[in-house]
């Protein structure tokens, strides 16, 4: 298996903390959002390979990052080669990216690099391995504004994924979806060919609702909560429940 962190945004909602620098690598008490991801990557045995793909302007802060990773899985920094808001890639073009750049061929997990959770991804991993199906994390969210600002899914009796709205303005359900999904490795082709058909290829759950046309994809339903870093407020409230917790 492979992960990939998508680090590839500009944060301009984010300004003027990430003007010059990038948003997984801010603070969060005495560690980074991306140290938490790396931590959580490492513990799972399978995953031999992390690639973080950003663009040209952050690209020289993560292979300066890197020289402080010391794990113990081949890691690689990606240049998509986009220069600003405005000519980025996407999310999901970043995927297909590496995919191809790196020629993956493995089973898949994709995180978004602005975005913290509780649960341990050893059992995530555990989870896809039983169902032997593509994957995604949600956990039940009761704050109805909040799950307007997020991917919200319904499910079945045996928690098969039969909708998928991103932000939706009326949510069908409480179960909300962070960036965090789990791919077969036959599932990759069809990254190449949602692209291809013109859809979206912007923020990484707008590949689910395609997907579930094509094939059974499983809800993993965690305990906890997760939190998303897409504005200065979401961040400071964010550093205040990592104080809490420490």
């Amino acid at each position: 298996m492979k992960a990939i962190i998508l680090a590839a945004g500009y944060a301009t909602r984010l300004y003027p903390l990430t003007k010059n620098k990038p948003k997984p690598l801010l603070s969060i008490g005495d560690t980074t959002i991306l140290d938490y991801l790396i931590e959580k990557i490492e513990k799972v045995q399978v995953i031999d390979g992390i690639y973080i793909v950003t663009n040209d302007k952050f690209y020289p802060h993560f292979i300066e990052w890197k020289s402080t990773y010391f794990g113990s899985k081949e890691l690689v920094v990606i240049n998509d080669e986009t220069t600003t808001n405005d000519n980025r890639l996407g999310a999901i073009a970043d995927i297909q990216y590496v995919i191809k750049h790196a020629d993956i061929r493995d089973d898949l997990l994709v995180l978004a690099g602005d975005n913290l959770f509780d649960f341990e991804l050893t059992d995530f991993v555990d989870f896809f391995d039983q169902v032997k199906k593509d994957c995604i994390a949600v956990f039940e969210l009761e704050d109805y504004e909040e799950l307007q600002q997020t991917g919200v899914v319904t499910v079945d009796a045996e928690n098969n994924i039969q909708s998928f709205e991103e932000k939706p303005e009326k949510p069908k359900s409480n179960l909300a979806v962070p960036p965090c999904y789990l791919y077969k490795q036959e599932t990759l082709p069809l990254i190449h060919d949602y692209l291809l058909e013109g859809n979206n290829p912007d923020a990484p759950g707008n590949f689910i609702p395609w997907l579930i046309k094509h094939r059974q994809v499983q809800a993993y339903k965690f305990d906890g909560k997760s939190y998303d870093i897409g504005t200065l407020e979401s961040y400071e409230k964010i550093k205040e429940v990592y104080d809490k917790e420490k």
